[in-house]
């Protein structure tokens, strides 16, 4: 790992958001909260891109971040994660904007995976844009609970073909590209690309769906041809081997369940996994991995078969056996989406 990141610990900005999420409904009845997060969840499902903000008020934004931001984060922070491997050492983004950020769960997991980088000792240049002012306003307010996120500017702003985004090492664009029209999509798109860094990386992450990863493919390209290197999830910049039409790449981060997603749900595990498919560009030559693992592993008697996305540009399988010794306990232990082999 080359930057370092958090464990987790009870002053980590993880540990902080859920802190301020569990105390978000206080005073909002169940019944009115569910209410509220199912007609959002129809909204957001829908397939007419919106041209008006959907979360309307503080009842809609509270429910809505207590029940999705839980997961936007943990996706987030997984594709950050694999950002950071890839990362030159000590490379850690000074400045980012977070495009149609809503409560912010993009700048939480900025802060928390690079929780302890030297660069992010001072203040630092954080803005969130988004044209919904009570998501706005919500995530000033969970902001405060963290020291890390007390410089952030909250700024109304249109998302979509006249966007301008000021340069920043890192900017995000994540569940969002879904809510635009086809020209509003490459419009962000292209304008994200405009604003990174001369070292910056852009990260675009959509739900792990085939049309979510239709959107993610289509950012790709275009950040590809103005110039990027994929850090990830690739280990390579050409074409994305996939044949269109009969897979899509896709990841699954775990998220621990609220009370309030158990109730919208009518489930009762105290987790579940959010799917979701990303790619992270950037200017710098990234440090990649011989491949990366695209499903998750088949643990056999004797065997484990790794599905993988190689550096040439293709899908492939290795099977790992006993005989493999150490390879063999690495390849148990390995989760999908990670690099394969592990770094030593």
């Amino acid at each position: 790992m080359n930057a370092p990141l958090s464990s987790y610990s009870p002053a980590s900005p993880a540990d902080t958001l859920r802190a301020a999420l569990a105390g978000l409904l206080d005073g909002l009845p169940p019944t009115q909260a569910a209410r509220a997060v199912e007609r959002l969840i129809a909204s957001y499902r829908g397939t007419t891109p919106t041209d008006a903000p959907i979360l309307r008020d503080r009842a809609d934004v509270a429910a809505y971040a207590a029940y999705r931001m839980p997961a936007t984060f943990e996706a987030v922070r997984s594709a950050l994660g694999a950002l950071a491997d890839a990362a030159p050492e000590g490379w850690a983004p000074g400045s980012q904007v977070d495009v149609g950020g809503g409560t912010g769960a993009a700048v939480w997991a900025v802060a928390d995976t690079w929780a302890v980088a030297d660069t992010w000792a001072g203040e630092r240049d954080v803005t969130v844009l988004d044209w919904a002012e009570p998501a706005l306003a919500l995530g000033r307010e969970l902001a405060g609970s963290c020291d890390r996120l007390a410089s952030v500017r909250w700024q109304r702003s249109r998302i979509g073909a006249a966007l301008t985004i000021e340069s920043a090492d890192l900017v995000t664009v994540s569940y969002v590209l879904k809510e635009l029209t086809a020209d509003d999509r490459r419009a962000v798109v292209d304008a994200a690309a405009a604003a990174a860094s001369p070292d910056g990386a852009v990260v675009v992450v959509e739900p792990g769906t085939p049309d979510g990863y239709e959107r993610v493919i289509e950012a790709r390209r275009r950040l590809t041809d103005a110039g990027f290197h994929i850090a990830a999830p690739c280990p390579h910049s050409a074409a994305c081997p996939i044949e269109p039409g009969t897979d899509w790449c896709h990841f699954s981060a775990r998220v621990s369940r609220s009370s309030l997603h158990r109730q919208v749900k009518g489930g009762s595990l105290a987790y579940e996994d959010e799917k979701f498919s990303y790619v992270a560009a950037t200017r710098f030559t990234p440090e990649r991995p011989a491949a990366r693992i695209t499903r998750r592993p088949q643990i056999r008697k004797g065997q484990v078969l790794l599905d993988l996305c190689e550096a040439e540009g293709a899908l492939g399988r290795e099977t790992v056996t006993k005989r493999h010794g150490p390879l063999y306990r690495a390849a148990r232990d390995a989760d999908w989406g990670d690099a394969w082999p592990p770094a030593p």
